[in-house]
């Protein structure tokens, strides 16, 4: 049997590799200009290899009825993982994935196909854009993990962003995203502040030293109308290898540090990692 080799292709927004894990049959790593993207597992979608990534899983297990079907919208496709992961976990899902690199798209499709009736549908197109043409009270679960380069595009930073995933979703509905900053944590007291104005429950998962200020890190925004299961969601990032901490209410509130919500008209993109936060040698 011949082994895989590395796949390297210019997309529509950058040059895209996808590399073969050599510890793991039929894995793949996907790099978009040196920084990771997204990886996937083929023989086993449930695995999620990025720390972002299995917190993100967390929030879907807990996402409606334990197992239950979901109507499922992700904005920024990559590789698929977290379709791959819901298809998986949550059989009879019905995802919409909006991938605005419609080169990127081919290459995973032609390289990394999903299964046979894994019910996504993959829409080559903004986010905001497809968002803003959605249907209302249409998905129990909206996932956000768009960058361009290493940062979240400024359309996708605003209030009235937040309002239009608000809209999108039912009434019980999940809003998770996947964010970066680092202390004085200047964008995730803006993105806080957004859809504090959309949302009623708030929470944010990540590492204790991103919390803590020692480091640029990802973090993941959670937003709902209706309770979220802050215990059960803490159980989860506490057992993982490199253990999270779930901000919920009054922590949350000083993080936030009075922040105001940004409108489209002043939105800028989220901060430029510092070098090396993202890249692989």
């Amino acid at each position: 049997m011949n082994e895989p080799i590395p796949v390297i292709r210019d997309t529509d927004h950058g040059t895209a590799r996808l590399m073969p894990d050599v510890d793991r049959d039929r894995a793949w790593l996907l790099t978009v200009d040196g920084a990771p993207q997204s990886y996937v597992d083929l023989d086993e979608p449930e695995h999620l290899e990025f720390e972002y990534a299995r917190r993100l899983g967390h929030v879907v297990d807990r996402a409606g009825a334990p197992g239950a079907a979901l109507d499922a919208v992700h904005l920024g496709g990559g590789a698929l993982t977290l379709p791959r992961y819901v298809a998986a976990t949550r059989p009879g899902s019905r995802q919409d994935v909006v991938e605005a690199d419609r080169g990127l798209a081919r290459l995973v499709d032609e390289h990394l196909p999903l299964p046979e009736g894994a019910g996504v549908t993959v829409h080559g197109a903004d986010a905001r854009d497809w968002l803003e043409q959605a249907p209302q009270d249409s998905a129990d679960l909206l996932i956000a993990d768009v960058f361009g380069g290493a940062r979240v595009p400024a359309h996708l930073t605003s209030v009235e962003y937040a309002r239009t995933a608000g809209r999108v979703l039912r009434r019980d509905g999940i809003y998770a995203a996947n964010l970066a900053d680092s202390a004085p944590f200047a964008f995730l007291g803006s993105q806080l502040a957004n859809f504090a104005e959309v949302f009623e429950e708030l929470a944010l998962i990540a590492e204790p030293a991103v919390l803590r200020g020692r480091r640029f890190g990802n973090a993941v925004l959670v937003a709902s109308h209706t309770p979220l299961d802050i215990a059960a969601l803490t159980r989860l990032c506490a057992a993982d290898a490199f253990p999270a901490r779930v901000e919920y209410g009054a922590t949350l509130t000083r993080l936030a540090r009075g922040a105001r919500p940004v409108r489209d008209s002043e939105a800028i993109a989220s901060p430029e990692p510092p070098d090396g936060a993202f890249s692989i040698g």
